[in-house]
């Protein structure tokens, strides 16, 4: 008999725990008014007591509605991005990224300076991880900077088309400083299947807080995001 009072016992504990858990703000209103409708009337609720939970509640449901605010908020947010992120088909993008894709044209470099540096060296290797150029930036502030690579070796001969990569090399950093390689891509499309938009580009696809800037493949200027 007591075995079986202290399986009993255990499993209305454990159910009340898993109850108390999954206590909503409608069970919290309900618990309320049973303990009203079954108090004695010969002792009834503390008036102290009672205000008390009715505050309770009243936390409760401005836990809940914050909730759902924030959730409207959220997802207002992630289809203001959707809408953004379409408007840069056609266009040009900024990407963190150490690939560039030269096609016989110039092409421009680019590279984030967070910090204090004393000179920059830009060195582009090929597939093989073979040195075919070293560029010297001019630029060496802190911020997003481009340098323009006309494709070619230090003989000054093509390299030929092809994807080739960016390694910077800085001299005299402080110890917090970073160096980013930045591309310029074309953006052919957009993914939205996942909870932040992927801007789909020639050289790969990035999603949109990787994005640094954008702009009109005929126009110089450059939108920083």
């Amino acid at each position: 008999m007591s075995t079986i009072s202290s399986v009993s016992s255990t499993s209305t504990s454990t159910t009340t725990r898993d109850a108390n858990q999954a206590l909503g703000q409608d069970q919290f209103l309900t618990l309320l008014v049973a303990q009203l409708q079954n108090q004695d009337p010969m002792n009834p609720a503390d008036a102290t007591e009672f205000t008390s939970q009715l505050a309770q509640y009243s936390q409760l449901e401005q836990l809940f509605n914050l909730n759902d605010a924030m959730d409207e908020l959220t997802s207002a947010t992630t289809k203001s991005q959707s809408i953004s992120a379409l408007n840069l088909i056609g266009q040009e993008v900024i990407v963190e990224d150490d690939a560039i894709d030269y096609n016989g044209e110039p092409v421009e470099l680019g590279y984030k300076i967070d910090g204090s540096i004393e000179s920059l060296t830009l060195y582009i290797t090929n597939s093989s991880g073979k040195n075919v150029a070293t560029l010297t930036a001019d630029d060496i502030s802190e911020g997003n900077h481009f340098i323009s690579w006309d494709g070619t070796n230090s003989s000054g001969e093509d390299v030929g088309e092809g994807t080739y990569y960016i390694t910077l090399e800085a001299t005299g950093t402080d110890s917090n400083a970073t160096l980013t390689p930045l591309s310029r891509t074309a953006v052919t499309g957009i993914d939205l299947s996942g909870s932040e938009p992927e801007v789909v580009t020639n050289s790969g696809s990035y999603g949109l807080s990787m994005v640094y800037g954008a702009y009109n493949p005929e126009d110089s200027s450059t939108t920083e995001e």
